[in-house]
């Protein structure tokens, strides 16, 4: 039998879809060990503190397993060395690189597959959001209806804008989908981009890396979706955001290391950018004393883009596909690359 164990929590109904993969797997499953989730798709929850016997009894399940679903977020400095039988670990998260090198798990031999993928959906309905938000003018709708104020204003339409998407891959994708049924132009860049053709992609240019500032240059909107390495931490910097349109919105759904925050600042202070949409912080949570907070051109949402009502299904089903590859022999789904760290 392959032992799995389930160590973030998951609706009684979908654990029994990952029973129902193999008579070969018994799936553990103990959510009166795990911390219990603040809100739909929580995988982390409240803090816990297991009684003894609670914690012996985790113990005993994390010393069989073969198979983890998820990192066990209750003792992220001490499950590899409980858990010496585990070959693979299917995590809750797409951007899980940093932590696994930070974490130093990519040295244990374990291999570790990500939900890359799964968000994409419900951020790229973010970016719409905000995208719209920003062009059809909700902030100075909101401003006078809390004055009692009815001043007929002009809108823009998304029609015919450029949405430049920083990193395109699958959530770059789905973005690009909607940005097009707005009548919106999509450009894009991408890490590798050898033998791709940017109109069979559906985009009207594709730069390289080293093509940043000539991305950006010809957008009305900016979407940040590429994954934190070493190569893109800081990649939103001074110069970044000189190259950017007068008037440009940036929206970071990728990770708050990426922009360089005071330039940022720097940048909506000065007007050049008209607003900036963060679902994430360099530092998070967000500190109470940063000036991103208060500003006028800011929106911040707590990294809850990402959080929607199907994520746990969509997890499970990946989950479920990467079980039958896993018995199978097959290579895994969204498998990491500890070297590129995505």
């Amino acid at each position: 039998m392959t032992e799995v164990l389930i160590c973030s929590y998951l609706e009684p109904e979908l654990v029994e879809r990952v029973r129902a993969v193999d008579p070969r797997l018994h799936v553990n499953y103990r959510p009166d060990l795990l911390p219990q989730p603040r809100y739909l798709a929580d995988h982390v929850g409240a803090p816990l503190v297991r009684s003894p016997s609670d914690q012996a009894a985790w113990d005993v399940l994390l010393a069989g397993a073969e198979v983890l679903f998820d990192f066990d977020y209750t003792d992220m400095t001490g499950w590899v060395a409980k858990a010496p039988r585990v070959r693979w670990l299917q995590a809750s998260s797409a951007g899980i690189g940093q932590l696994v090198k930070r974490r130093r798990f990519d040295e244990t031999g374990i291999v570790f597959t990500t939900a890359s993928g799964v968000h994409a959906r419900p951020l790229a309905e973010f970016v719409t959001m905000v995208m719209l938000e920003h062009v059809k003018r909700a902030g100075l709708a909101r401003e006078q209806q809390a004055k009692r104020s009815w001043q007929r204003f002009t809108t823009g339409e998304l029609c015919g804008k450029t949405l430049a998407i920083v990193g395109f891959g699958r959530i770059g994708t789905e973005v690009a989908g909607l940005a097009r049924a707005f009548g919106m132009r999509v450009i894009a860049s991408k890490r590798d981009v050898g033998g791709l053709d940017a109109a069979a992609l559906g985009l009207a240019a594709l730069y390289g890396s080293d093509g940043l500032h000539d991305l950006l240059a010809g957008a009305d909107y900016v979407c940040l979706i590429t994954p934190h390495t070493p190569e893109t931490e800081g990649l939103m910097d001074e110069a970044a955001f000189a190259a950017m349109k007068p008037g440009a919105v940036l929206i970071n759904i990728a990770r708050g290391a990426v922009v360089h925050e005071p330039a940022l600042l720097a940048a909506l202070n000065a007007g050049r950018l008209a607003h900036a949409a963060l679902d994430v912080a360099a530092v998070e949570p967000l500190p109470a004393d940063s000036p991103l907070w208060a500003h006028p051109n800011v929106t911040i949402y707590p990294h809850s883009a990402s959080t929607g009502e199907h994520e746990n299904e969509r997890l499970v089903q990946l989950f479920c596909d990467n079980l039958r590859r896993y018995l199978a022999g097959e290579p895994l789904l969204n498998r990491l690359d500890t070297e590129r760290m995505y």
